[in-house]
């Protein structure tokens, strides 16, 4: 095995030990926390005065992390080149009175949370996971491991159901099981509240929750040689982990020199990117807004600091599908494990433009990291990501890039295993680059 190869398979291991203790945003970010403390990084509190000035540092706000590594020469013009990517999954989230059932089963009440491909969550062993918080205002972590199931009806009652297509109500439909008996004796926040880990939590005195269902099943590699990797929540831990291992790597250098490297996750973006934690939101200008008040920037100075900025916006996109050729472009159909995705839209639903495509060009080329282009098929409408949003809030020039996935939102995404370091390594001498 080359170096090379040796050092994707450890970093796709490692994304995968990632996901599986990340099965909800505010354990995503909890986990990144730890790593980044383990390597002397500093936490900050909004609440409290910041010292301004060389270092280490993250902030988290509720389910979003902003993470960066100040060189020792910064001063109060100096540019930030930011790694933007979202926390949140596709799925299902825990609604008020939770606890419902009929016909002896127990079910769970949930909505739909973002885009799922709703066949795929059916038949498997999924948890509900997130975050408790008390009337107090004490908040805690909860992960109930293998709870749920959406059990699909069996093909003798739904005899079409190959022919004519699987329908599903997302009210009626999807309602998982978690257990037998009366739903008036039983309470699910009570068993959420017994798998807080290392506290007790009295399940009277919750206050609130923020509470999604993710799959259980451990990623996995696979393939005729092992070149393909399969798990939940690719999109968009992917990128998450990518620019989290990029800066771990690019602080171990104790740059004296550069841009201010960041590390921007946020939250929600499977919904519309607007809330406080969202792209939408205030919270990356309110973190850089603060840094460079810690480097002595006046207002004029910041927007100098703004203007040398770049965000490369890292959100998984498609790789091309062998049973439905017809959805991609005819001329742009890219592969698994054939390098990150440059993604394109004429209509800003990307913010890539020829500057974006011109420095990511560079630096795949300095990283020795194949790229592919992506653009969507005219007939098909385009999605988007925190890129353009971002590049409207902030003014900073951005560009939109990703690890190429089939299955995307399914309860189980799949990439190449070579994919996600390709963009690792293109991240993290982003991080170092004076663009």
């Amino acid at each position: 095995m080359s170096p090379k190869a040796s050092a994707a398979t450890d970093h796709i291991q490692d994304l995968g030990t990632y996901v599986a203790a990340s099965p909800s945003s505010f354990h995503a970010v909890h986990q990144a926390a730890r790593r980044l403390d383990a390597v002397g990084f500093t936490g900050l509190d909004e609440l409290e005065p910041w010292d301004g000035g060389a270092g280490k540092f993250y902030v988290i706000r509720d389910g979003a992390l902003i993470a960066w590594v100040t060189p020792r020469n910064a001063g109060p013009t100096t540019g930030f080149n930011i790694l933007g990517a979202h926390t949140d999954s596709p799925s299902f989230k825990l609604k008020p009175k939770p606890t419902t059932g009929k016909f002896g089963w127990l079910q769970a009440g949930v909505e739909v949370y973002g885009g799922p491909l709703l066949n795929s969550w059916l038949d498997r062993e999924l948890q509900l996971a997130g975050r408790l918080v008390m009337r107090d205002g004490t908040q805690h972590l909860t992960a109930t491991g293998p709870l749920l199931r959406f059990p699909q009806l069996a093909i003798h009652l739904d005899r079409g159901v190959n022919d004519n297509g699987l329908h599903l109500s997302k009210q009626q439909h999807m309602n998982p099981i978690f257990g037998q008996g009366d739903p008036a004796g039983e309470d699910l926040l009570g068993l959420l509240a017994s798998h807080v880990d290392g506290t007790a939590v009295d399940a009277a005195e919750i206050g609130g929750y923020d509470v999604v269902v993710a799959d259980t099943q451990a990623p996995a590699v696979f393939g005729a040689k092992g070149e393909f990797f399969a798990s939940g929540r690719m999109d968009n831990l992917s990128s998450t982990h990518a620019g989290l291992v990029a800066l771990i790597g690019h602080a171990a250098a104790a740059p004296a020199d550069g841009p201010i490297a960041v590390l921007a996750a946020f939250d929600h973006e499977e919904i519309g990117s607007n809330s406080r934690s969202g792209a939408c939101g205030p919270i990356l200008e309110d973190i850089l807004t603060r840094i460079s008040d810690g480097l002595g920037a006046t207002v004029s100075q910041r927007r100098q600091a703004l203007a040398a900025s770049f965000c490369v916006s890292a959100d998984a996109g498609h790789a091309v599908h062998p049973n439905y050729a017809e959805k991609h472009d005819p001329a742009n159909k890219p592969v698994l494990n054939g390098g990150p995705l440059l993604k394109i839209n004429a209509n800003q639903r990307y913010a890539t433009d020829a500057t974006g495509a011109a420095l990511w060009a560079r630096l795949s080329h300095e990283a020795e990291v194949p790229y592919q282009e992506y653009v969507s098929h005219n007939d098909l409408p385009c999605g988007s990501t925190i890129g353009p949003l971002t590049a409207t809030r902030l003014g900073i020039r951005t560009v939109d890039v990703g690890i190429p996935l089939l299955s995307m939102h399914s309860a189980r995404e799949l990439c190449g295993v070579d994919d996600p370091h390709y963009l690792t390594r293109v991240v993290e001498l982003f991080f170092r680059t004076a663009v």
